[in-house]
């Protein structure tokens, strides 16, 4: 499963993400608060609360505002009442994109969704049109600059449970089952190697090349997609480039 687009996607992405630190902070309270109702309070027990908060910490989310997504969850505290939705359609090139989505109004939101497909030369499809063309993995990436013995990083990912290894460029690309994915990130940090990138993700089985223009046109649609209050996380079997993602 891993490959060569995986990292070089999450690097384009994340340049293209300059969202504010209060919005980044929002959809993680969000996130936390499903992660809590749909388990329990206890990250040592609920292991996707444990993921999500440790997302949140990886982007310096205050400690307190961590605590208070977990009581809104659980309901401590007085919260909104949010749902998982995941939107499904085609973009540019006819490539496929998910939208996963934490909304308080679902008329509200689809709304939003066909509005922003429609209006970027993409188009808002039925549940399931696309979803079969990803696979639900763990992603963990290290960085093959301050690791350079590959034999020995890539021993410790398999032994940890790790179900696929690859040099990729300058990282080292690293999947798991979903299940196993907090077990293999701690086993290797515990052995000493500290991870790039390490989520739970939806990656595309195949990737499809597109030419810049249409690649533009692309990202601007999963920029806005990316932009929306209600969106989680964007994906696309697109293959982006530094150049797409330009301007």
């Amino acid at each position: 499963m891993a490959g060569h687009s995986h990292s070089a996607n999450i690097a384009v992405r994340k340049g293209k993400q300059d969202a504010s630190r209060a919005r980044v902070f929002s959809k993680l309270a969000r996130y936390i608060m499903i992660a809590a109702k749909n388990g329990d309070g206890n990250p040592d027990t609920n292991l996707r609360l444990r993921y999500a908060i440790d997302k949140a910490r990886h982007v310096s989310m205050p400690k307190e505002k961590i605590e208070r997504a977990v009581k809104k969850g659980t309901g401590e505290l007085e919260g909104e009442s949010y749902e998982e939705i995941t939107y499904e359609g085609y973009g540019p090139g006819g490539v496929a994109i998910l939208v996963e989505t934490l909304t308080d109004n679902r008329n509200r939101t689809g709304g939003e969704m066909r509005s922003t497909f429609e209006k970027l030369g993409g188009n808002l499809g039925a549940i399931g049109c696309v979803s079969y063309m990803f696979d639900r993995k763990g992603l963990i990436l290290l960085s093959a600059k301050a690791y350079k013995n590959e034999d020995v990083v890539m021993e410790a990912a398999l032994n940890a449970g790790a179900e696929d290894f690859e040099r990729d460029g300058d990282s080292y690309a690293i999947t798991t089952d979903p299940v196993a994915f907090t077990a293999v990130v701690e086993a290797l940090k515990a052995a000493g190697f500290e991870p790039t990138e390490a989520e739970v993700k939806q990656l595309p089985k195949d990737y499809v090349d597109l030419d810049l223009e249409v690649g533009k046109k692309l990202m601007r649609l999963l920029d806005v997609l990316d932009d929306n209050d209600d969106s989680q996380n964007v994906y696309t079997n697109a293959t982006i480039t530094a150049e797409m993602a330009e301007g």
